[in-house]
């Protein structure tokens, strides 16, 4: 843990009305925010209490600031990631006179890497408003599923094992896990693929709860994801019992620190945009406890950043129960 406590001071004699920089301007108070605005940029996300104003030795007017605790692994969500990451997954939504091809061109991918990430086929057609998932690079994506190794992936789609092991940030060929989406990259669809991205088994709609409370801002997307928006710090629960398999720190293809958790009827859980975590890899989870706190988000959408507090919490195999919801709903834990 990082304690950042703050110290400024101004000459007294005549006072000097030069203005004082406290530590840096993203933890400036500012009484004209609105409290109750749940997109918070990321000059937002923390601030500071207004600092005592202390005179000391009748010549010097000082600022002592309430210290503020951060954990190191947060610092990179606080502060934002890159935008141009060479690996961040983006979401582009189709504007006027775009074509697949020009769509592709723009990205510096092949058309078939976008059709192949949007389940897509040359015959197939676009339209405005439309949201597609561009790849980093050239290749596809891979659901993991049971039985699935990086032998067996590599040459299912033609590529390489070292290039998925090591675009993919894996510690080993052993480090994947049911649910894990993969980037191929340079891989190539075979013509009879396995089930779609998206094939969802029926299960009861009481099986998961809602992971945290908020307001929807983002509907169905980037493979079954739903987002909803409330204050950095927002408790996060475990949407169902089950056993937690990644949690990872970083940037991760836009995603930022995250959570998956397998279910025992073979489905997972994907809390993205994590600002603090408590558990870790192995663990048992009950279905409502508390697993982590709601951070700012790094992942982009159509062509800019989304930066308010957000959990981007996503199902992979069975169908999203948030996706019942309407963008702008508020929804409760229950």
């Amino acid at each position: 843990m990082t304690c950042f406590s703050c110290q400024t001071f101004a000459s007294f004699n005549g006072f000097d009305s030069r203005h004082v920089v406290f530590f840096n301007s993203f933890f400036d108070d500012s009484t004209s925010k609105n409290k109750d605005n749940l997109f918070l940029s990321q000059s937002e996300g923390t601030v500071l209490e207004t600092p005592d104003l202390k005179i000391i030795q009748d010549n010097t007017l000082g600022g002592v600031a309430t210290p503020h605790i951060v954990s190191t692994k947060v610092l990179g969500d606080v502060f934002g990631g890159n935008s141009k990451d060479s690996k961040v997954v983006v979401e582009y939504v189709v504007q006027a006179g775009d074509t697949l091809k020009s769509i592709a061109e723009s990205y510096g991918i092949s058309t078939n890497t976008l059709l192949w990430a949007n389940e897509m086929t040359s015959s197939s057609t676009i339209k405005v408003g439309q949201s597609l998932v561009i790849l980093p690079t050239d290749g596809v994506l891979h659901v993991v599923k049971s039985g699935d190794t990086i032998i067996d992936i590599a040459k299912k789609y033609s590529a390489s094992e070292e290039d998925i092991i090591s675009f993919n940030d894996l510690a080993n060929q052993d480090d994947i896990y049911i649910g894990d989406i993969l980037i191929i990259p340079n891989g190539t669809m075979p013509k009879k693929s396995s089930p779609s991205i998206n094939s969802q088994t029926t299960i009861a709609s009481s099986y998961f709860i809602h992971p945290t409370s908020g307001k929807i801002t983002q509907g169905i997307h980037y493979y079954n994801a739903i987002d909803v928006a409330n204050k950095c710090g927002t408790a996060i629960y475990a949407a169902a019992s089950g056993t937690v398999q990644r949690v990872k720190y970083g940037y991760n293809f836009g995603g930022g620190n995250y959570i998956t958790i397998l279910h025992s009827n073979g489905t997972v859980t994907y809390y993205g945009h994590l600002m603090t975590i408590f558990v870790k890899p192995g663990d048992k989870v009950n279905i409502g406890d508390r697993i982590a706190l709601m951070g700012g988000g790094t992942g982009t959408v159509g062509d800019g950043l989304s930066t308010g507090c957000h959990l981007h919490f996503q199902v992979v195999g069975a169908k999203n129960p948030l996706s019942v919801y309407y963008v702008g709903s508020t929804i409760k834990l229950k």
